[in-house]
């Protein structure tokens, strides 16, 4: 089993919060990190993808007042959002007897139906955690590539060979487009998502261009916007927003999109083996999406993510304002002699970064000119991971 990171976050929440809702996409690992925690904690554990399971809540506040002594785990909580409303009044009740932290432990494939339904009944009782895929401190040191190519699902990266790799993930998309993406938005077809997915695939780390994918896919851009917001809600896209505080400056007003996980893109664009992949034009897109997702998924909560981008071509690939407000600006270059160019130098004088890190695909960190740092993926998600 591989140890997550997240591990430690979520026992501290549990410690001091009656309610936990752990959200990420599907077979990300939620399931398994839930157990193995519930074994610890002579949890009660429920799948409410289960008939069985929903059953046993047709009377939600008799059934859980029996276990008020137990970490209660409530799997694919989005499949009974009615739960909410019984669960405000038995953490209420909990408080009472002194009941005050660790109590349920829900589970969530997405954020739309959980947001919707805690933020008018469990506000002030609930704490939210990402769990996203592997991340590059998780995978074994030598695996960095495996990793970009296969993607962080770990059923996906421990598969046997890229083959079996591929067909997994395959079977993944096409489970969400015809299962999980109709449970929770609007009725599209399947196919038009598709498309929609790999669309954003090819134009990975690119500026939203919504009136270009309306085009292509014969609707209008509202529409495209809301597939891009369900996407989004899923988990399985990132919109990156583009920095907005320098008003001296005419600024990109684009976001910038990336689909979070590498094995995904390379599953939507048919890319099976690491020759394939350094062949395609997307690797390079392709990398930038992946190290900018590691170096997210391990900055400390609170961190602002966006990328910065001026009418005059200054331009940083990823601006991180850490917790206590210092500002980290990183450029990603899948070169072993990597260099930036003069559009990032200016945007720096424009923000004054507190430090200008270039994350490359070597496994050496050393410092560079003008202040800047070069370091290996690997190391820069270390530094921001142990910002926290």
């Amino acid at each position: 089993m591989i140890e997550r990171q997240v591990t430690a976050e979520l026992v501290e929440r549990l410690d001091s919060a009656p309610a936990v809702a752990l959200l990420g996409p599907r077979q990300v690992g939620k399931t398994t990190l839930a157990q193995t925690i519930g074994e610890e904690r002579d949890a009660l554990y429920l799948d409410l993808e289960s008939e069985a399971d929903r059953a046993k809540l047709a009377e939600p506040e008799l059934y859980l007042a029996q276990h008020e002594d137990k970490l209660v785990i409530l799997d694919e909580v989005h499949r009974l959002p009615e739960i909410f409303q019984p669960l405000r009044g038995l953490i209420d009740k909990g408080r009472r007897k002194g009941l005050r932290t660790g109590r349920f432990l829900l589970l969530g494939s997405a954020s739309i139906d959980l947001l919707a339904q805690s933020g008018e009944s469990l506000a002030g009782r609930i704490s939210y955690l990402e769990m996203g895929p592997l991340g590059i401190v998780e995978a074994p040191k030598q695996d960095g590539d495996k990793l970009w190519l296969r993607g962080g699902f770990p059923d996906s990266f421990l598969a046997r060979s890229d083959h079996l790799s591929m067909r997994w993930r395959r079977d993944f998309i096409r489970t969400y487009l015809e299962r999980d993406i109709p449970m929770f938005g609007p009725r599209i077809p399947a196919e038009t998502l598709r498309r929609f997915w790999t669309m954003l695939a090819h134009h990975q780390s690119s500026l939203l261009n919504a009136s270009e994918f309306a085009r292509s896919l014969g609707v209008d851009s509202k529409t495209v916007a809301s597939y891009l917001d369900l996407m989004v809600d899923l988990l399985l896209v990132r919109r990156l927003e583009p920095w907005h505080s320098n008003a001296s400056k005419r600024l990109v007003k684009s976001p910038r999109i990336y689909v979070r996980d590498s094995g995904l893109v390379h599953a939507l664009l048919g890319i099976v083996t690491s020759e394939d992949l350094l062949g395609h034009p997307v690797a390079g897109a392709s990398w930038e999406g992946f190290a900018l997702e590691s170096l997210i998924m391990a900055a400390p909560e609170g961190t602002a993510a966006n990328f910065y981008r001026s009418a005059a071509g200054a331009e940083i690939d990823l601006l991180l304002t850490l917790p206590g407000g210092e500002l980290w600006a990183i450029e990603f270059k899948r070169s072993l002699a990597p260099k930036v160019e003069r559009g990032f130098h200016h945007a720096a004088d424009d923000l004054a970064p507190a430090r200008k890190i270039i994350v490359y695909p070597g496994t050496e960190a050393y410092p560079s000119g003008h202040g800047l740092e070069v370091m290996p993926l690997r190391d820069a998600a270390r530094l921001l991971a142990g910002q926290a």
